[in-house]
């Protein structure tokens, strides 16, 4: 308990690890659990069913696993689950999930969050990526893998965004955006692909070469969805290397309803 101030006002009922710290003036509540080596600055209120993983930084004046904004909540037992490595910010907003989708709101690990950054009921988060301030998610959103959200990034509810994207800052994201897109606007528009990212991530020339080819069959050639995921899909006989990069976009291409679209 030496890692606890005084002033923090912690449930007996929470399972907090003996190597986790907490500032003064934080709450937290029964449902919480949270792992190894994590740290909760002051002024937080972490509530609900919420589980942190281990070795997360949670800086001062965050709100983790509030009920959502659902005026259809009532009361269920929802879930708010953070997994490792994770850098929050100040002044972020985390709600539980909904009985209506998942029940859960997920982050994965090592994402770096920065400030006033909202996650709404029901997204879904995965690893590794950076949302800038002021980052605004909709319920109900799925960001993939090394995402990166510039600041004041806003996405519509149920929009998904694929992995080794990026937007510019104040972008508004209405429909999907697929893997590996660079977007800005009001609404956005598709400017180029995330070579810089990608490059600094390890993708080799091909992986690289099929990415820019893919781009290509969606924007350059004025095809229909379905043409140009008929052409992605042939792009693995050019460049064998990526067939892993292929299926993903085929994948979030699949998962993309007509009615929302993609970003163009």
């Amino acid at each position: 308990m030496s890692r606890i101030h005084a002033s923090a006002i912690i449930d007996p009922a929470a399972q907090l690890d003996s190597s986790v710290t907490v500032g003064p003036y934080t709450v937290i509540g029964p449902h919480v659990r949270i792992d190894a080596g994590t740290t909760v600055a002051s002024h937080c209120v972490i509530e609900g069913h919420t589980t942190i993983g281990k070795d997360n930084r949670i800086f001062q004046f965050n709100s983790l696993g509030a009920i959502p904004q659902d005026k259809k909540y009532a009361g269920e037992p929802c879930e708010l689950l953070i997994g490792d490595g994770n850098t929050i910010r100040e002044f972020c907003t985390f709600n539980i999930g909904s009985p209506g989708d998942l029940a859960q709101t997920r982050v994965g690990n090592h994402n770096w969050i920065m400030a006033y950054v909202h996650l709404a009921h029901d997204c879904v988060i995965g690893d590794h990526t950076i949302f800038a301030n002021n980052t605004q998610l909709a319920g109900h959103v799925h960001v993939g893998d090394w995402v990166i959200l510039g600041g004041c990034t806003t996405v519509h509810q149920f929009c998904k965004i694929g992995a080794h994207s990026f937007t510019a800052i104040n972008t508004l994201l209405f429909a999907d955006l697929p893997p590996f897109v660079m977007a800005q606007g009001q609404p956005a528009q598709a400017r180029s692909m995330n070579f810089e990212g990608l490059r600094r991530r390890g993708f080799s020339p091909e992986r690289i070469a099929a990415v820019k080819a893919m781009h290509k069959c969606l924007y350059r050639q004025n095809l229909t969805l379905e043409q140009a995921q008929a052409q992605i899909a042939d792009l693995t006989q050019a460049y064998p290397q990526a067939a892993p990069d292929v299926e993903l976009m085929l994948s979030f291409l699949a998962q993309t309803s007509p009615q929302r679209g993609i970003v163009r």
